[in-house]
């Protein structure tokens, strides 16, 4: 699609077993773990995409993937952004240059060397889930967001490094900045200390965040807060993200579109409301009936899987779900089910939908 910032093309992140020396030696297979396994979608410029579903499915390890804080093992990660940015300019100038259907010029991520990664990396950032683990508790406030300036040498001198703090201080609701800059992180509420992790991320000016779980470690209290901030900065720097987070009830009120997860693979894709009001999945509907009601008169039934989810080192034959899927069907034991459309923009990937008995 002509607005797309990011598309994600089975991509495939698989982790090399260690079972010993002797036994590597002598083992005539490698076992993987298959953290993210064919993984593909897009993201439009301003989009909110969330990535969903339980620990362990994937989520986080396809957001760090994007920015290569872990190598993938194969796929596409093309970018695009606007062609007078002169980051992107740069990158354009690479190996990593591709050509789109449409004529436009793009970058494959993967193809980037570590130099030309961190140079990308001033347009594509993280927010770390746990601000606690991502802050360092010996620098200031003021050390920790301007080191991405000093890093990137992307200040003139001390004066322009202290204003550049300031803003992104100031953007990411720390106000007056002048109260915050030299203190430390343990000074600082929890939500506050998150919101020196999102100055970190802005002062850099990206195009695209991906968001880890960001308010997960939060009281519930502030949590509205920073989903409030992100939305604003989205709407005033024009800013896109990768959500991850494994509470639909916050999918639902935040993003534009989702696509749930199980065990390395996406199982259904589609705009928010449509995949809260009418999932099509086994999985989703599970989900979603577990997500507390504010109506407490409110009776529906809840779908409670049963058993434990397979080891991504020997995931099932045929449909990944089955073992656990109240609705399984032969055909789900034996064959792998590809993608259905259930309507436009709304795709799962089931048998139920696929005509099959």
């Amino acid at each position: 699609m002509a607005d797309n910032i990011l598309w994600v093309e089975n991509l495939n992140i698989w982790f090399q077993m260690r079972r010993g020396f002797f036994k590597d030696v002598i083992a005539k297979d490698i076992k993987y773990a298959k953290a993210v396994d064919g993984v593909s979608f897009s993201i439009r410029k301003r989009e909110i995409y969330c990535l969903v579903g339980e620990s362990g499915c994937g989520k986080t390890t396809t957001g760090k993937g994007i920015l290569r804080l872990v190598e993938p093992t194969s796929g596409s990660i093309i970018f695009f952004d606007e062609a007078d940015d002169p980051i992107f300019s740069q990158l354009l100038n690479t190996n990593a240059k591709i050509m789109l259907d449409d004529g436009r010029q793009a970058i494959d991520i993967r193809k980037l060397t570590r130099k030309e990664m961190k140079l990308a990396r001033q347009r594509i950032q993280m927010i770390f889930q746990d601000p606690y683990e991502s802050l360092n508790p010996k620098m200031t406030i003021f050390d920790i967001v301007a080191e991405p300036l000093i890093v990137n040498k992307l200040y003139a001198n001390e004066e322009d490094k202290e204003r550049k703090v300031m803003k992104a201080l100031s953007d990411a609701g720390l106000r007056p900045p002048e109260s915050f800059m030299w203190r430390y992180p343990h000074q600082v509420s929890g939500g506050q200390r998150q919101r020196v992790g999102v100055a970190g991320t802005l002062v850099l000016d990206p195009s695209f965040l991906v968001a880890d779980e960001p308010i997960s470690m939060l009281d519930v209290s502030i949590r509205g807060d920073i989903l409030k901030l992100m939305i604003d900065l989205r709407d005033n720097m024009g800013l896109t993200y990768l959500f991850i987070t494994h509470d639909l009830s916050v999918a639902y009120v935040f993003s534009d579109r989702i696509g749930v997860m199980y065990l390395g693979k996406i199982v259904e894709e589609g705009p928010t409301e449509r995949i809260i009001k009418n999932p099509q999945h086994p999985y989703t509907q599970a989900l979603i009936t577990v997500v507390p009601k504010p109506d407490p008169t409110a009776k529906e039934e809840k779908i409670i899987l049963k058993g434990e989810r397979p080891d991504p080192t020997n995931i099932p034959k045929g449909c990944r779900f089955h073992p656990r899927c109240p609705d399984v069907m032969d055909i789900c034991r034996v064959e792998e089910p590809t993608e259905a459309t259930v309507e436009t923009n709304h795709s799962v990937a089931c048998w139920l939908h696929k005509g099959k008995k």
